[in-house]
């Protein structure tokens, strides 16, 4: 008897030059030093991109002082129990307690708006967990939360309450995550990042799997 093909949810966004940054950020190019197709003995490729690049982590350092870069952080966040939510909130609003209608049964949380429905073109009006949702997740154990933007903040939250609500409970941070057709539940997640010594992020490939 075949054995059970395993299924894995790949949640990141594909990377290239078309995937859209936050304005003012630095896109993803190219520099193609050496080229088989040019007679060369390999193809070699150097790139400049911003490291808040589609499916990311973010460190605390991003947003507080002598805060730790994600180089510092551990990987024990960022794989394990997962539990995908999907809320139904309006563009450019924030996520609040009483969207969460699931019971919270997993460290990890994902929260799927559907509000940044094409990670090639960049909209302002997406939705973000609001800093009391925060404190609500964190009350439940919850130590990860990722979205399906490219911010735990609103777009023009420039204070970033989210962010640093978020450093103050001791949670990690995934943005930019794609879980279009990812069905509510719980998996195991793996999105782990770079160990990008006094970086403020990493991009990270972030996988989804059922829990065996």
């Amino acid at each position: 008897m075949p054995a059970r093909r395993l299924v894995i949810h790949d949640i990141s966004p594909p990377v290239s030059p078309e995937l859209a940054v936050w304005p003012g950020d630095a896109p993803l190019s190219r520099e193609v030093l050496l080229d088989i197709a040019r007679g060369d003995p390999v193809t070699l490729s150097a790139i400049r991109a911003t490291v808040h690049l589609g499916a990311h982590a973010d460190a605390p350092g991003h947003v507080a002082r002598g805060a730790p870069s994600i180089g510092e952080r551990g990987l024990d966040d960022y794989i394990g129990a997962c539990q995908v939510v999907r809320v139904a909130v309006g563009r450019g609003e924030p996520i609040v307690p009483e969207h969460i209608t699931a019971a919270i049964e997993a460290p990890r949380v994902l929260l799927a708006t559907g509000t940044y429905p094409d990670p090639r073109r960049f909209n302002e009006d997406f939705a973000a967990p609001g800093h009391e949702l925060i404190e609500h997740l964190a009350a439940r154990g919850v130590r990860l939360i990722g979205i399906d933007t490219p911010s735990i903040d609103l777009f023009r939250a420039e204070d970033l309450p989210s962010h640093r609500k978020c450093i103050e409970r001791g949670i990690a941070i995934l943005e930019g995550l794609v879980l279009d057709g990812v069905p509510e539940g719980i998996y195991e997640l793996i999105a782990l990042p770079l160990k990008l010594m006094g970086f403020d992020g990493s991009p990270v490939r972030a996988v989804l799997r059922p829990l065996l």
